[in-house]
Formats: structure tokens, sequence, C-alpha cells
């Protein structure tokens, strides 16, 4: 059988991919199978048929409308796959991804020492939850580990990446061994499922998950691993080639459903919009609601339903009125009206001459630096001290508006929430831009490369920018950009937690205070705004004090997930298209 099983690998290689009848003959040879019965094995988000398994193309593709809803199936080593989709075009499609091979003789260890984390195997209750949350951060299916074909029956095994400080789960992959999962004659395995959390600091991990997956397979006698990467994956297939992958003409065939729609439908006009535009379309969509794109690169859509029609730029929308989009731009102004609704704000007065600064700085000791009308973190400088640090700061915000605030710095952590329709939809923790330290490489080189991956992951909305403000809170801390921190040690690059300048979210909604709750509710009626990210200063979510700092008229729901921020705009846009569960 070995040498039928390398011969067939190496036409797939040239590209010859036999048909089902000669795929099973050349199993039929000496009276055996690849398994006795057709194979499909359960991977908690759907399940994976083994193509060449099933004894006809018919048979695969009814296999393959059986799928469950809310999962997705994925037939995979499927030789000829026009012979499947003539049975079910209107519901089957072929998929658009690549599929890889590593042969493991091919396989030349890692160079460099990856440090910071652990990995190990998926066993605990905890250990699923964690997984389903960073999938669900990465728009990825979650595991019902109730569903998943038992290891001893040829199921899927998985792994995690858990950081060594603060013990989360940073990365997790699927691995299938094929000798197990259906007795496949030439000792293959695959990889499915790699993900890494989007705002992890440890360089390496998703690299080391894969690694890990070709060691252990390797310690079990098998002979390559394959895995499926979309075709226009560039970060992905970088990686890939590093390790020595190569492309594998064989193909995989999926079942048209909402999960699937972007695979099948292309690109549609919703493609060029940024994230925060995308989320409210895909949604829309989702519900039938047409969508016109108006100008992608500044966020403009019209959706329509019936004798409704809306614009939206992004989560700013004709239901919010020019006087509450003022009252949010103009920080002065909000400070006024959340000031008149008995809600607590820090002290704030307009930069003025050096005396006047200095005189606000003398009564709060520390304070805040931010242009009157400004968005996205930019001109923003946070807990100054000395007056030189506050004049730098003030000629720097002149760049985004030439009225500048001042208002006294507030100890605690910065807390986003966002209200649709006068109600707390979702709430976060937002914490300034880090790094980790890995005793090698220089902060400089360390943010580049944090910078990358936050772009990276968020559609190149997020970056940590090399300006002065960077370089003021380095320099705080007693540490410049050619630094080398020790390996372990993290350290905050930012005073602002903006997400636009390298930040990121923990999602408190679950926890968040009754009195926070009541207070962003009644921030929301006083500014008579119907989406709203309300900023506030607290020592914690789950306790009662507060300070207001600003409102922001166009929030981005997309980081926000997975709370539905995206359901509940578009139910306050079209409440008829709302799904009753």
């Amino acid at each position: 059988m070995k040498a039928h099983a390398t011969a067939y690998s190496q036409r797939l290689l040239r590209g010859q991919s036999p048909s089902y009848e000669r795929l099973q003959a050349r199993f039929a040879e000496d009276g055996e199978t690849p398994d006795a019965q057709p194979r499909a094995l359960h991977c908690g988000w759907g399940r994976l048929l083994i193509g060449h398994t099933w004894p006809n193309p018919a048979q695969l593709a009814e296999e393959l409308l059986n799928e469950q809803q809310g999962e997705r199936d994925i037939a995979l080593y499927v030789a000829a796959p026009q012979q499947v989709l003539a049975h079910a075009p209107q519901q089957l499609f072929l998929d658009p991804s690549d599929t890889l091979r590593l042969w493991f003789s091919d396989y030349r260890p890692a160079q460099r020492v990856f440090r910071g984390f652990r990995i190990r195997r998926a066993q605990t209750e905890g250990d699923w939850e964690a997984i389903n949350q960073l999938y669900l951060k990465r728009r990825m299916l979650p595991i019902d580990p109730g569903l998943l074909t038992p290891r001893h029956q040829g199921g899927p095994v998985y792994w995690l990446a858990e950081d060594e400080d603060s013990g989360k789960v940073i990365g997790s992959v699927m691995g299938l061994n094929h000798h197990k999962a259906f007795r496949d004659p030439e000792n293959g395995s695959s990889l499915w499922c790699l993900a890494v959390d989007p705002r992890c600091t440890r360089p390496g991990v998703g690299e080391v998950l894969v690694r890990h997956l070709v060691e252990h397979f390797m310690s079990r006698g098998l002979s390559y691993l394959d895995l499926s990467v979309l075709h226009d994956n560039r970060l992905a297939k970088n990686l890939y080639a590093k390790l020595g992958f190569r492309n594998l003409p064989t193909f995989a065939i999926k079942r048209k459903n909402g999960i699937n729609q972007p695979l099948f439908l292309g690109p549609g006009p919703q493609a060029e919009l940024n994230p925060y535009a995308r989320i409210i379309v895909d949604e829309a969509y989702r519900r039938g609601i047409e969508v016109q794109v108006d100008d992608a690169d500044a966020g403009l859509f019209t959706l329509s339903h019936g004798n409704r029609r809306v614009r939206c730029r992004e989560s700013l929308c004709d239901l919010t009125s020019s006087i509450s989009m003022t009252l949010c731009q103009d920080k002065s102004l909000t400070h006024k009206v959340l000031k008149a609704a008995g809600l607590k704000l820090p002290a704030q007065q307009l930069a003025g001459s050096a005396d006047d600064n200095q005189d606000f700085l003398d009564e709060h000791g520390r304070v805040v630096v931010k242009p009157l009308d400004g968005e996205q973190g930019q001109g923003v400088a946070v807990d100054l001290s000395t007056l030189e640090e506050v004049q730098q700061a003030i000629e720097h915000a002149h760049a985004f508006d030439s009225r500048v605030l001042l208002e006294s710095f507030h100890e605690g952590h910065d807390l986003r929430i966002v209200v649709i329709g006068f109600e707390v939809v979702a709430a976060a923790i937002r914490w300034p831009a880090q790094i980790t330290g890995d005793g090698q490489h220089s902060i400089g080189a360390l943010i580049e490369a944090q910078s990358r991956r936050r772009q990276a992951a968020t559609g190149g909305e997020s970056r940590i920018p090399l300006d002065a403000e960077t370089q003021r809170t380095l320099h705080a801390a007693g540490v410049d950009y050619d630094t080398v921190l020790p390996a372990g040690q993290v350290l905050a690059v930012r005073k602002a937690a903006n997400l636009h300048t390298g930040g990121h979210l923990e999602d408190v909604t679950a926890i968040l205070h009754p009195t926070l709750v009541d207070a962003a509710q009644r921030a929301a009626r006083a500014l008579d705004i119907p989406v709203v990210g309300l900023d506030l200063m607290v020592p914690a979510a789950d306790q009662p004090e507060y300070v207001f700092i600003e409102a922001n008229e166009r929030v981005g729901l997309a980081n926000h997930e997975p709370q539905p921020t995206a359901e509940r705009f578009v139910d306050l846009l079209f409440p008829h298209t709302q799904v009753i569960s």
C-alpha cells in the first residue's frame, strides 16, 4: 500500500488528481479501503468529511447537505470536485483556499527560542471557554466540546498557548492524526483553526503552535502535515513558506450558508469599508437590508428596507442630530451638559498663557492636554506634571485644533461604555499599548513588531505611532527606543488607552456596576444621542466611582465583539427586522 500511496501524493503534487473511481480502485487493490466506513469527524464547530473515503460523489454531496444549522462542514481531499458540485450546484461551492503540505523529511527545527508562554492540551471546561473567547475575537466559530469525535475514535486534539505570567490563553491550534482518523496509508496529519489573540504581545506564538504540532506528529511516526489557508492570506502564507510548506493541488468543498457567504459570493462593495462600517453592513446583509456603499474610504453607506432609508458613516447615522453631534465633538460643551445632568467630571479649562497653564497645573498637580475637537486619541497627552511638558503637549495638540483643553488627571482605568437606544450594550476597559521584553530586541523593534500585529488584526485601524508622546512615555519609564528589556518585562509605551494608537480592550460588560450603567444612560439622554461611546475613568468596572472624560458620537462597534453592538445598532435603525430569539 505504501508504494501506491506515495505515488498518489506525487501525482497530487504534479497536479494529476485521479477521479473518484480511480481513487477508490487504488485503495481497493489488495482488498483494502482506507476505512470500512465513510469518515465524518466532528471538530466541535462542524465536521471534516474525508473525501476519498466516500464511495461516490453523490453520497458525499448528500452528506454535505446534512450540515447542521450553525455549524460548518468541510469535505477535504476531494479528488474530483466537479463531480460532487454537479449533484448540488446551488447549495455547494468550491472553497477558495489553498492546501499546503509539509513533508516531515523537509522539516528543520527552529533556530530561535521563543519564551514567555507554554503549549499544552485543552482539557478543562475553562480551557474550552478560553479558546472560544479567542475564536470570537478572530470571528471564528466556537467549539462545542460535547460534539467532538473522541480521540480514540480518530477525533481531533486541541492545543493551546498559555502566557506564563498571566495564565491567559493567547493562541490555539487543532490537529488531526490521519492514521487514527481514517487509517491513512500515508500516515499523514493536518492542522486546523490556528488562532492567536490579536492583542498578544508575545512574539512567535503562531509559529510555535505550528512547530509543536509538527513535532508532536513526527514523534508519532507520521509523515506529513497538511493545512488549508485562504488564497489571499499573505501573512499566514509567509509563515508557512518559512517552515517549508508546499502547495498541494487538492480541493475542499463546503455548503453555501451565512457563515461561508463571503467565500462563495466573493468581495462585495462592503469589502472596501473599514471594520467599523463593515460590521454594520454585514449585519444588514444578514437581515436582507439593501446596502449602498456611498464612499468606502469615508465609511459612508446607505441602508434601505421597505420605505425606510438611513444614511450612515460607520455608527453615526441620520438619527443623530447635528446638535447632539456638536455636543460630543466640542469637549467643553460635553463637560457643561454632563455637569448640568449631575454627573461627575474632571476640572477643565482652555489652555491659555503660560501663567494660566501653570496655575491650573499647580492646582491639580497632574493634567491631561487634548484638542477641543479631536478623535482617535490624536493630540492627547496624559499625566503631565511639569509646565514644559504641558506647553509641548499644547503645541502638539494645536495641529489638530486651534483650541486646546486642560483637564485634571485622574488615576484609574479607562472605561468605554457603548449606549445604543439609551441602553448599555457593551463595556470594556481600554488598556494602553504595551510590549513584552524578550532580552534580545530593542524597545523600538518590539514596538514596530507589535504595531504590525495590531495593524494586521484590525485591518490597519490600530498602530503604535513612534511620536513624541511614545518617546515621552518611554523617557518617563527611564528607557528609550534602543533599550533592550529583560525577557518577560511588560512595558506600557503609551499613556492614553486608545485603540487607534495600539491599545486593546478587555470586555467587562457582565460585571459593570449598576451605578456606571445608570450614569452612562443618563449621559446619553442628557446629550440626546441614540448611539454613543462614553469614556470614563474608574478604579474598577465593578465599583461605583467614576469620572466622565468624553463622549464619542461615532463609536467603533467592531471593537466590542462578541457583544452584539452591530445587532443592536441595526435593531435601532430597522426595528421591524429584529430577530427574536
